[in-house]
């Protein structure tokens, strides 16, 4: 038994990309997880997707030492949930979906085990509106590969208690996770509305024919991003400033900055677009497949985590 935070058994309740990513991460720490989905398959779909993560965290040396926990599948969640210390919901990003499970999910459940929904962007305040017990239920979204990248964003409701958002801090952080805990709702929550911005712009310069999908691309991963990988934008252009640091910045090289913003596109996804972004991103992808580049991130991934982590860059970020 290797408990984290004082919990043992998780309920994993979906078990698509980000249901199977926890869960495998939840049993590389020793956790005992209890899936469930029920759609056709997904005991068969989950059981090979944590294999194959599971094996790809040995190679790279980020599987923790812990013995591992034990996977269970039940088809129906009431079974799935019985016995258990925490809740990391996954299922379909539909609002009605979501907070008639969390009343089933509150109904079924002790008041002391947590709720938490990995939703990328619905309101934990909808979603406890129909529970008893609503002081247990907050948001723990994790970024796509959710075993691999330490982010999670942890945000209350109205009526989720301090103690709660407190708890499930520790939860993560003692999984490995950098979580950030914003201070109220916003929809998207933080990073994903960072990505839409600066996917909106990727866009309009596309579509103003200014550059190529692949050159906006390699913008991005072999400029700023290499940088993001190590600080974000504020302590990047604190360094920006020089000796004077953010100040200087501020009062000498944001004006230019600040102009560019008035120009910022504001294109509209239109059918033309769609299909010019998708046509650019098949030239780049050159026949590669999904499956195939989605390997090679992760092992890239992981070879950039695991230099974070022998520099204790963390504390840079």
């Amino acid at each position: 038994m290797n408990p984290v935070a004082g919990i043992q058994r998780v309920a994993v309740v979906g078990t698509g990309l980000i249901g199977s990513s926890w869960a495998a991460l939840f049993l590389a720490h020793g956790l005992d997880v209890v899936a469930t989905d029920p759609a056709e398959g997904a005991e068969e779909r989950l059981r090979a997707s944590v294999a194959l993560i599971r094996s790809k965290l040995a190679l790279w040396g980020l599987a923790p030492s812990a013995s591992g926990g034990e996977l269970r599948f039940e088809r129906q969640w009431e079974a799935a949930v019985a016995g258990v210390d925490f809740v990391q919901e996954n299922g379909p990003e539909r609002i009605d979906f979501k907070i008639e499970l969390f009343a089933r999910l509150d109904a079924a459940l002790p008041p002391r085990v947590l709720l938490a929904s990995s939703t990328s962007g619905l309101s934990i305040g909808a979603m406890q509106a129909g529970c008893a017990h609503p002081e247990r239920c907050l948001i723990g979204h994790p970024f796509n590969p959710a075993h691999l990248i330490p982010l999670v964003e942890i945000v209350g409701g109205p009526r989720t208690a301090v103690a709660c958002l407190e708890q499930a801090e520790a939860f993560y952080t003692g999984l490995g996770k950098r979580t950030i805990r914003l201070q109220k709702e916003m929809v998207g929550h933080v990073a994903n509305r960072l990505q839409a911005a600066l996917w909106r712009e990727a866009i309009h310069l596309v579509n103003e024919g200014v550059v190529s999908v692949a050159e906006v691309d390699a913008a991005v991963c072999y400029g700023p991003g290499l940088r993001w990988a190590l600080a974000g934008p504020n302590l990047n252009f604190h360094l920006g400033g020089g000796e004077g640091g953010m100040a200087h910045f501020m009062n000498h090289l944001s004006g230019p900055m600040a102009t560019w913003w008035q120009d910022l596109g504001a294109p509209d996804l239109t059918p033309e677009i769609k299909a010019k972004i998708i046509a650019g991103v098949a030239a780049a992808a050159a026949g590669r497949s999904v499956a195939g580049l989605t390997a090679q991130r992760d092992e890239l991934l992981a070879r950039v985590l695991a230099l974070k982590q022998a520099a204790a860059a963390r504390h840079f970020a």
